[in-house]
């Protein structure tokens, strides 16, 4: 949580907009200024709960949406698996319709890809964009986390969630500083089995490198201590227009632990 400016914090509340796939579940915060707004995409298979107090924190000095992508937390879910760019073309589609105008983006693992594909596909909308993580693979490690990602039988379910809370609890997301924002956020990633390994496939199909080669944009990609720390460095040489910012020792929670660290880079790339 952030450690000071605390009778300032803005607040969340939600809503709900219409999509090429169904509904849209967003949370948004602060107003409209002489900054940018800022679009807030999350992992997957999680939600924009990830956001919520980094919302409160950067809604001080400026408008923040974050939606839930299609098929992830209260969001309604394409009939078919889709890819990068189809998330990117809703989250576009969403752009216009609550009127946002030109945006800057930040993109969490799936989010930064679909950031990325988003400034490919209608430039003009977005200015600047920040990654947290870039998913750089080669084949052979593209195939190996294929495998990770699969629907499981639904008998299979319960007892595999139970296995997996100790792990996600002290090891994977490990800086959260609430057990109970923390448990949410892991049920947020059981949400919806059938479909929820749809955003890790689309990942994997999606060529990021040859993505950040063609952008023009200025990226500044965040590189904590998670499980894309070894492959997000690659990135690095293929930017034209960015860089990348090593955060050693934080992993993820990060933006619940260190929040005010947090917005104070997220300033000092937009606003300047």
């Amino acid at each position: 949580m952030p450690t000071s400016g605390q009778a300032s914090l803005a607040t969340v509340t939600r809503g709900y907009a219409k999509g090429r796939y169904g509904q849209i579940h967003y949370r948004v915060a602060g107003s409209h200024g002489s900054r940018s707004p800022l679009l807030l995409l999350h992992p997957s298979p999680l939600s924009g709960y990830v956001f919520e107090n980094l919302m409160r924190d950067m809604a001080r000095d400026r408008f923040v949406i974050a939606p839930d992508t299609p098929g992830f937390g209260m969001s309604d879910a394409p009939r078919s698996p889709p890819e990068i760019s189809d998330y990117a073309a809703v989250m576009l589609d969403f752009i216009t319709d609550m009127g946002l105008g030109i945006v800057d983006v930040m993109g969490y693992h799936t989010g930064a890809l679909t950031a990325v594909e988003m400034s490919r596909q209608s430039p003009k909308v977005m200015r600047k964009i920040v990654m947290i993580s870039a998913t750089v693979f080669t084949t052979e490690e593209t195939d190996v986390f294929r495998k990770q990602y699969v629907p499981l039988p639904i008998d299979d379910r319960p007892a595999t969630m139970a296995a997996r809370w100790p792990s996600f609890k002290t090891e994977f997301w490990r800086m959260g500083p609430d057990p109970n924002q923390k448990f949410n956020i892991f049920l947020d990633g059981q949400r919806n089995p059938d479909w929820s390994p749809w955003g890790h496939r689309a990942a994997f199909n999606y060529n990021i490198a040859k993505a950040l080669q063609d952008s023009t944009h200025p990226i500044l990609i965040l590189n904590p201590e998670d499980d894309l720390w070894t492959y997000t460095p690659r990135a690095a040489p293929l930017l034209k227009n960015g860089r990348v910012q090593d955060l050693p020792g934080w992993t993820h929670g990060f933006l619940d632990a260190e929040t005010t660290a947090v917005g104070t880079i997220l300033r000092g790339f937009f606003d300047h």
